[in-house]
């Protein structure tokens, strides 16, 4: 019993050690996507691959202009935390130097992997903002305004109307995303759009999706690119993909068949759980199925 005890209070000890340690990835918790922010600014990663081989410190700090002695300390956090890793010279004179990794390569500003745009958008000021006020939206039971609403005065798509710039950031992130998850779709079920002569894709961002989508789809003699105006108004032009402005909630463009990517999630519970029960009863629709593909999302499709 006594020495049951004793290993108990030793178990205890441990914990407590462990805990003390464990608390100080809270107090500086906020320093990973600080710095890895800092890293998609200053083109680390970009620099690295256009330099084509491991670069030295004094190479990368010439190359994106930055005093070596600072950059020196967000590679070695950067490495400690897997993202570039550090070559060793064969030779015992010779300096070390970085290269990339497949999780550097998701930094690169233009890369059909690049997530850099997604986490210049959610490390951004605007973004972050309404995370400083989440305990004061758990307290109020449901009752206030969402949390970026509460924070900026208005909802994310009226502060990106008036907000230029936050508007080209949530298009990048909006695209980055279609570029990783629209190949894997088609290399999985591409069929599911066998058919099908006019879609629309409702909340389409800047049209990367849809052209994605029709390129591949060489029957598809008509894509809609829907969004709200101030969306479209600067998306890009594309080859069977016509750009409208609109409203979602007050009307959808007729086609053959309809895409909703990462835009039923932009609302609560209640208001995305309504919006697919309309789509997938009350529209018409009598079942559905879920197809895991080769990224985060799955594909839901819904039949008449």
């Amino acid at each position: 019993m006594e020495h049951t005890q004793r290993q108990l209070t030793l178990l205890e000890k441990e914990e407590e050690e462990q805990a003390k340690v464990e608390v100080w990835k809270y107090v500086f918790g906020f320093s990973k996507i600080a710095v890895v922010k800092c890293a998609i600014e200053l083109g680390i990663a970009d620099a690295i691959e256009s330099h084509g081989s491991p670069i030295s410190l004094l190479e990368l700090s010439a190359t994106i202009k930055c005093d070596p002695s600072s950059l020196y300390r967000i590679m070695r956090f950067l490495i400690h935390h897997h993202i570039f890793k550090e070559i060793h010279p064969k030779i015992k004179l010779d300096p070390k130097s970085y290269a990339q990794t497949p999780l550097s390569r998701c930094l690169l500003k233009s890369s059909k992997n690049s997530m850099a745009a997604f986490i210049m958008l959610e490390s951004s000021p605007v973004m972050l903002a309404p995370w400083h006020g989440l305990s004061a939206r758990v307290q109020a039971n449901g009752t206030s305004s969402p949390a970026f609403e509460a924070v900026h005065g208005e909802d994310v798509w009226s502060f990106a109307a008036a907000n230029p710039g936050h508007s080209e950031l949530i298009n990048e992130a909006m695209a980055c995303d279609a570029r990783l998850s629209l190949p894997a779709l088609i290399e999985s079920c591409l069929e599911v759009f066998n058919g099908i002569e006019t879609i629309v894709d409702v909340g389409g961002g800047d049209g990367t999706s849809l052209s994605l989508l029709v390129k591949a789809c060489p029957w598809i003699a008509r894509g809609i690119n829907f969004d709200l105006p101030h969306v479209v108004c600067v998306a890009k032009e594309s080859e069977r993909v016509e750009n409208v402005g609109g409203d979602m909630f007050d009307s959808i463009p007729k086609a053959d068949a309809a895409i909703i990517k990462s835009v039923l999630h932009d609302w609560g519970d209640e208001e995305t759980l309504k919006e697919w029960g309309y789509v997938l009863t009350e529209a018409g629709f009598s079942r559905h199925s879920v197809t895991p593909i080769n990224a985060v999302q799955s594909v839901i499709q819904a039949f008449p």
